[in-house]
C-alpha cells in the first residue's frame, strides 16, 4: 500500500443518515443477498407510488422544490462566469429530437430522448457533431412506430458546422433512434459509428466517398450484427484483448403497443400519465464479440453477462488498474451491474464493491455514467445520475475493487431534489486541474409532481474544502444555458474549436440540440492546458487506458473511456488543465492489455498525438481559430 493510499483512508467522511431516516443501510462488501433483495423490492414500490398515487408527495428527506425554483439559479454559487456561451444560433446547427408526444399515446418509449457523438469523422483535426433523431408515432391510429431523421454536422472551423448528412450517406429512413457510440471497430484507422434505438441497431462503417471525403455505409447485415429488441446505451471496449473493440449493448424493457398500459397521473386533476418501467420486464443486456473486424457474435453467455435489468446507461474503463476495460452499467429501478474484467470473462460483482444500490440500499434510475479521479486519489470514482427525490449517487473508488457512497460528503446532496438528470460528465471546465460535473436535467412525466418538465443544467465546480474535495454549484454564473430550463437528455464534452478550453452539445426533447462554447479564456490567464489523443499499435481499441500527467502539487490521472454520459460518445482526446504552470510535462500511459510508456517535454497549449510503440510525440496540426 502506497504512502497515497495510507492518506486517502484516513479520516475519511462517510455520508450521515438522511434527514427522515433511522440508519443508512450498509452496501458494500458487507451488504449481503438479504439486502440486495429487500433494496430492489423496495424501490419498485417507491417508485410505484410516485409514479401512480395522485398527490404522493414522497419520502420526508425529498421534500419536492417548488416549481419557481426551476426557472432560476441556486443560491450560493460560484462567482466569475459566464463560463459557457449558447453559440447555436451562429453555428449552423439546426436540429430537434423529437419523441412523438404530439400523438398523445402517453408511451414509456417517449421518454428516453436521445444522445450525440462528438467525433472527427474526416480526420480534418476538428470535431464533428452526430445528432440522434428520435422517433414519432403514424398511421391512423397513431400506432405505427416511425423514426425521425439523425444528422451528421461537419465542423468547418470557427464554431460553424454543416449539415453533410446527404454527402455522407446517413439520409437515409431511419428507426426510432437513441443512442450513439463511436469506435473504429476494424482497426483502419477511421471511425465508425453505431446507434441504437427501438428494436434495432446498425453499425455504419466510415469510408471514402470516391470524391476525396467520407461517407458511411450501413454493414450491420455484412458483419452480421442484429439486435431486435429495444436497445438504449451501447459502449465499446476490447473485452477479451484481440485489439479489436467488443460491444455492449444495454436493453431497456420489453414495452411495445401490444402490452401497453397508462399509469395515474401524479398530480390532481390529471387522470393519466406515463408509466414506469417497473410495469413492464427487464430486459438481457447483449456483449457482441467483435472478430477480428469482419463480423461479431452475440457472445454474451461466453463473456458471462447475460444479467437482465432496465438497462439505460454503461461505461467502460479500467476501474482496478489491472490494465484491462472494467464494464459499468446503469439500470433504471434495478440494480446496477459492474463487470469486473477477468483476462476475457466479465464477473459481476456490483453488489459486494458498493455500487449496485445508493446509501440506502435502494436501486436509483441511474440514466448518465461517468467515471474520474475526482479527489486526486489516482483512482477512478464512478458518478450515476438519478430521478426526482434520489441523491446522484457519488461512488469513492477505495481501491481493491471497493467503493464508498460519497454524495453527503462531496456536496451533492445540496442539489436541487426536483430536477432529473440525464447526460452528465467529468470535465475540467476551467483549467485549474480537477474535474468539474455537467449534468443535464428534464422530467418525463407530462405532468411531474412537484418540478417541471423542463429543468436547467447543473455545473457543478470541484472545489477544497479543508482538504476534502467538494462540489459546489456554479448556479447562474455558468451563464444563460444554465439558467433557462429545458427538456434536456444527451450530453457530449469535447473541444469543439481546439482552443483547449471544453464546450458542450446537449440534446433537448422536442427542442432545438444546443452548442455551449466555453468562455472561461475570456476572463482567465490562467487556464494553461495539454491535450493528447492517443493510438493504439496498428490502431487498436485504447479504452481501459490511463494517462498520469505529472504536475506540482500531485499527478493527474485522466483515463481513456467508452460509453458514459447517457447516450452519447464524447471527445476521445483527453485534456489536462494545469492552472498557471507553464513548463513542459511528462506523460505516462498504461495502455489496455499491454505496458506502459512514457514521453518526455510536452509544451503546455498544444495537442499531442500518443502513439503506442513510437517515441516521439506528435504534435497535432494547429486547428485553433
Amino acid at each position: 500500500m502506497t504512502q497515497m493510499d495510507n492518506h486517502s483512508r484516513q479520516n475519511l467522511p462517510v455520508d450521515p443518515p438522511r434527514p427522515g431516516t433511522r440508519t443508512p443501510v450498509a452496501v458494500g462488501i458487507f451488504a449481503g443477498l438479504v439486502v440486495a433483495a429487500s433494496a430492489v423490492v423496495g424501490a419498485a414500490v417507491y417508485y410505484w407510488a410516485t409514479a401512480t398515487t395522485p398527490g404522493k408527495a414522497g419520502p420526508a428527506a425529498a421534500d419536492p422544490i417548488p416549481p419557481a425554483h426551476l426557472a432560476r439559479a441556486d443560491e450560493g454559487a460560484e462567482k466569475g462566469g459566464p463560463w459557457f456561451r449558447d453559440a447555436t444560433a451562429d453555428s449552423g446547427i439546426h436540429f430537434v429530437c423529437r419523441n412523438g408526444e404530439e400523438a398523445d399515446q402517453l408511451t414509456i418509449l417517449e421518454t428516453l430522448g436521445s444522445g450525440v457523438a462528438l467525433f472527427d469523422y474526416d480526420g480534418d483535426g476538428l470535431l464533428d457533431i452526430f445528432l440522434v433523431g428520435g422517433g414519432y408515432f403514424d398511421g391512423p391510429d397513431k400506432k405505427t412506430i416511425r423514426g425521425a431523421p439523425c444528422k451528421l454536422f461537419r465542423n468547418l472551423g470557427g464554431l460553424r458546422f454543416q449539415d453533410v448528412s446527404k454527402e455522407a450517406g446517413l439520409d437515409i429512413p431511419w428507426w426510432y433512434t437513441h443512442g450513439v457510440a463511436v469506435a473504429d471497430y476494424d482497426r483502419d484507422g477511421w471511425p465508425d459509428l453505431l446507434v441504437t434505438g427501438y428494436g434495432r441497431i446498425a453499425l455504419f462503417h466510415n469510408e471514402p466517398d470516391g470524391r476525396g471525403g467520407r461517407k458511411f455505409v450501413d454493414v450491420s447485415e455484412h458483419v452480421g450484427l442484429h439486435d431486435g429488441a429495444w436497445s438504449t446505451g451501447a459502449a465499446w471496449a476490447d473485452l477479451d484483448g484481440d485489439g479489436y473493440p467488443d460491444l455492449y449493448v444495454c436493453h431497456y424493457t420489453d414495452w411495445s403497443f401490444q402490452n401497453h398500459a397508462v399509469c395515474v397521473g401524479q398530480v390532481p386533476g390529471v387522470a393519466h400519465d406515463i408509466c414506469p418501467p417497473t410495469r413492464f420486464h427487464t430486459q438481457p443486456h447483449s456483449v457482441f464479440r467483435n472478430i477480428k473486424g469482419a463480423k461479431f457474435v452475440d457472445a454474451t453467455a461466453d463473456f458471462g453477462a447475460g444479467a437482465s435489468g432496465y438497462g439505460l446507461g454503461v461505461l467502460t474503463v479500467d476501474l482496478n488498474d489491472d490494465g484491462r476495460p472494467d464494464v459499468y452499467v446503469g439500470n433504471d429501478m434495478s440494480r446496477n451491474f459492474l463487470f469486473w474484467n477477468r483476462g476475457g470473462k466479465l464477473e459481476e460483482g456490483a453488489l459486494l464493491a458498493g455500487v449496485a444500490l445508493d446509501d440506502l440500499g435502494h436501486a436509483t434510475a441511474s440514466m448518465g455514467l461517468d467515471a474520474a479521479d475526482f479527489d486526486g486519489s489516482s483512482r477512478p470514482s464512478l458518478l450515476v445520475t438519478n430521478f426526482q427525490r434520489e441523491l446522484h449517487s457519488l461512488y469513492r473508488n477505495l481501491g481493491k475493487e471497493t467503493f464508498l457512497h460519497q454524495s453527503w460528503a462531496a456536496g451533492l446532496a445540496a442539489l436541487p431534489r426536483a430536477y432529473v438528470g440525464w447526460g452528465t460528465g467529468f470535465v475540467d471546465v476551467d483549467n485549474d486541474g480537477w474535474e468539474d460535473l455537467v449534468i443535464v436535467n428534464g422530467h418525463v412525466f407530462r405532468h411531474p409532481e412537484g418540478s417541471t418538465v423542463k429543468q436547467p443544467m447543473l455545473l457543478l465546480h470541484n472545489v477544497d474544502r479543508q482538504g476534502r474535495r467538494t462540489f459546489t454549484n456554479v448556479g447562474g454564473a455558468a451563464g444563460a444555458p444554465f439558467r433557462i430550463p429545458a427538456a434536456g437528455r444527451g450530453l457530449a464534452v469535447g473541444d469543439l474549436d481546439n482552443d483547449g478550453w471544453p464546450d458542450l452539445v446537449v440534446t433537448n426533447v422536442n427542442s432545438p440540440a444546443a452548442v455551449l462554447r466555453n468562455e472561461v479564456a475570456q476572463t482567465r490567464t490562467d487556464g494553461q492546458w495539454l491535450g493528447v489523443r492517443l493510438v493504439g499499435k496498428g490502431h487498436r481499441d485504447v479504452v481501459g487506458s490511463t494517462v498520469v500527467l505529472e504536475n506540482e502539487p500531485a499527478a493527474m490521472t485522466r483515463y481513456a473511456k467508452g460509453g458514459g454520459s447517457y447516450l452519447s460518445t464524447s471527445d476521445s482526446r483527453i485534456l489536462f488543465g494545469l492552472g498557471a504552470a507553464e513548463e513542459p510535462r511528462r506523460v505516462t500511459v498504461k495502455w489496455s492489455w499491454s505496458g506502459t510508456q512514457t514521453w518526455e517535454h510536452l509544451r503546455p497549449g498544444h495537442y499531442y498525438t500518443l502513439t503506442e510503440g513510437e517515441p516521439v510525440a506528435e504534435p497535432m496540426a494547429d486547428r485553433k481559430r
